[in-house]
């Protein structure tokens, strides 16, 4: 089984290598801030941003003084994030697996992630992992896509269409409910609170969107890469029609919406 899991984690920053990922990453930088103030970081609060993508939260998190390590599995993650917070003495950067951090024991004031580690495959390391590294009495905060919404509905449409690995993986979205995390995170915190919201795409019109998420999404660049033209015209189709569906403008644009978690645990002291 181990060697599965790393064929799969070399899947994974495969495809998270794919697409445009800072154009999406625009769009959730103002739910990385949310978390930031749902956090209330303050001056020389030490943080450690999992699953850091480019950077959205730990550049939220030093705007506010924190002291930030910003980790992601994937190489080229970690080369977008250090070009754009070079300028950023707070943050250094580190390659790292949400699910085995290899960082010391009780060492941040603060663990995050937004939208990142709830992709890990095994939820369970990933909440020991994030709870052993936070100090007694610190947090632990996550931003996690909810199951719904365009971007449930779009999970469900890829996942449908792509090839599983030989064993069950747990749906990132379960990361989104509230009595999933407090089972996840039983023996591990003392309180949780959550805050549930919703995060908003938006686009000209649903020929034009669907064109931004097939250059910017990678897991639908993943499937355009690996699925013959003739067979991909059946995704496109099929994310067009769910686009449609979903539309809550009306002024012939396009408007989406998600529920996302946020998500503050304290660590038993």
């Amino acid at each position: 089984m181990s060697a599965e899991y790393d064929r799969l984690k070399d899947g994974m920053r495969w495809m998270w290598s794919l697409g445009d990922y800072s154009r999406v990453a625009e769009v959730l930088e103002p739910y990385a801030e949310a978390l930031a103030e749902f956090c209330g970081i303050r001056p020389r609060t030490t943080v450690l941003d999992v699953a850091a993508g480019n950077g959205n939260f730990a550049l939220a998190a030093a705007r506010r003084g924190a002291i930030v390590t910003a980790t992601d599995l994937t190489p080229r993650m970690i080369d977008l994030g250090r070009a754009r917070t070079a300028h950023v003495s707070e943050i250094e950067w580190a390659e790292a697996d949400a699910e085995q951090l290899r960082i010391a024991d009780a060492t941040y004031d603060v663990v995050a992630s937004v939208f990142g580690a709830q992709f890990a495959p095994r939820p369970q390391l990933v909440a020991a992992e994030m709870f052993r590294v936070a100090k007694p009495g610190g947090l632990v905060a996550m931003a996690n896509y909810s199951p719904g919404g365009f971007l449930g509905g779009m999970g469900a449409l890829l996942a449908s269409f792509s090839a599983h690995p030989a064993f069950e993986l747990p749906s990132p979205f379960q990361w989104g409910d509230e009595e999933e995390v407090r089972h996840r995170f039983e023996g591990l915190a003392k309180s949780i609170d959550f805050d549930q919201r919703k995060l908003y795409f938006k686009g000209d019109s649903v020929e034009g969107f669907l064109a931004f998420w097939e250059e910017t999404n990678a897991p639908q660049s993943a499937l355009r890469t690996m699925m013959p033209p003739h067979d991909y015209q059946q995704v496109r189709a099929a994310a067009t029609s769910l686009f449609a569906e979903l539309n809550e403008s009306t002024d012939g644009r396009l408007k989406l919406s998600s529920p996302y978690l946020l998500v503050r645990a304290r660590k038993l002291s």
